[in-house]
């Protein structure tokens, strides 16, 4: 049933996508920002309890709603799990911005494309090289990708497997959505808001996301080329900070033989970096950046291309299964 929910959700999706400022977010915002308020008391182990109040919490609970629907209905379940799955997983959830900007470098207006990213990512662009634009925009989509669309799914499929239906697609979506609110920094004072909070926020979904993120570089590496994104993952994975995106971001970088990272602007989260002069240069070992052409527009549509063959790769795997589940 987990084949049929993920595809209709994407399907649906695709021609009804959520809104750019919609109630989801809002829902979440209200939910984190209420939970950091009412259960953190200052001390360390309050970051824990706000943490599985926050996250642990909305998936147990729809979990259990699952659970009872099931018992009286699969039809009823399935249409729950798709409703939730649109809700947490999809393309279109960020892939305007990345369009958006395609077009914009198309038009030849950098301008716009630099607006864009700044807007989509929260950084300051205006000063960004075309080659190091591209290859932010690049690297920023494929790690949207992966949370938005991979890592969801490889959970939702684990759980729902188990009988628990979207229990492991809220887990996923609220680990990783708290860790980026609990990010945010201050506008006081620059820094994260509660430094206890973003530690261990980033801490567990780091430890939720290791096994899907290497799910998901393995998949770039099978429909792209496959022995240059594995020397490429082994070899320049530790370039990024986090070991998690350094395995995704090295791998899609060898299978489209596109040169990412780089010294001069050596992270693509706001906590590493927030300068952009400077970037790739002839020699990549020289900046610490993965081998391959330095990132051109064409190297868009090929991370497209990529992403939506690693979709079919995953979904295939899941048919099977499914398949083999009935028969069997």
């Amino acid at each position: 049933m987990s084949f049929f929910a993920v595809l209709l959700a994407l399907v649906i999706e695709q021609f009804k996508p959520l809104p750019r400022d919609n109630w989801v977010h809002h829902l979440l915002v209200s939910w984190v920002g209420w939970t950091g308020r009412n259960f953190d008391a200052g001390r360390e182990h309050h970051a824990w309890v706000v943490w599985g109040v926050s996250v642990l919490a909305p998936g147990v609970l729809l979990g259990a709603v699952y659970l009872t629907i099931a018992h009286w209905s699969l039809l009823l379940a399935l249409l729950f799990d798709v409703g939730v799955l649109y809700l947490t997983l999809g393309f279109r959830q960020f892939s305007h911005y990345y369009t958006d900007i395609r077009d914009a470098l198309d038009r030849g207006d950098e301008a716009e494309a630099r607006r864009l990213l700044a807007e989509w990512r929260h950084l300051d662009a205006s000063e960004l090289p075309r080659t190091e634009l591209l290859r932010h925009v690049i690297e920023h989509a494929l790690l949207a990708a992966h949370r938005h669309v991979f890592g969801v799914f490889f959970w939702f499929v684990l759980f729902s497997t188990l009988g628990l239906g979207p229990l492991g697609a809220v887990l996923y979506r609220m680990a990783e959505f708290a860790a980026r609110y609990w990010t945010f920094p201050s506008k006081a004072l620059g820094v994260p808001a509660n430094q206890q909070l973003m530690a261990v926020s980033q801490r567990m979904f780091a430890l939720i996301d290791h096994v899907p993120a290497r799910l998901t570089a393995f998949g770039f590496a099978v429909v792209g080329n496959f022995e240059e994104a594995i020397n490429a993952w082994r070899r320049d994975a530790a370039l990024w900070k986090h070991a998690n995106e350094g395995v995704i971001l090295a791998s899609a970088a060898g299978a489209v033989g596109v040169q990412l990272g780089g010294s001069a602007a050596p992270g693509v989260t706001p906590d590493r970096s927030r300068t952009f002069t400077g970037g790739p240069t002839e020699d990549p070992a020289a900046d610490g950046s993965t081998a391959g052409d330095p990132p051109q527009i064409a190297h868009l549509r090929s991370v497209v291309g990529l992403v939506w063959r690693s979709v079919v790769l995953w979904m295939l795997l899941v048919a099977l299964l499914t398949l083999a589940n009935l028969v069997g």
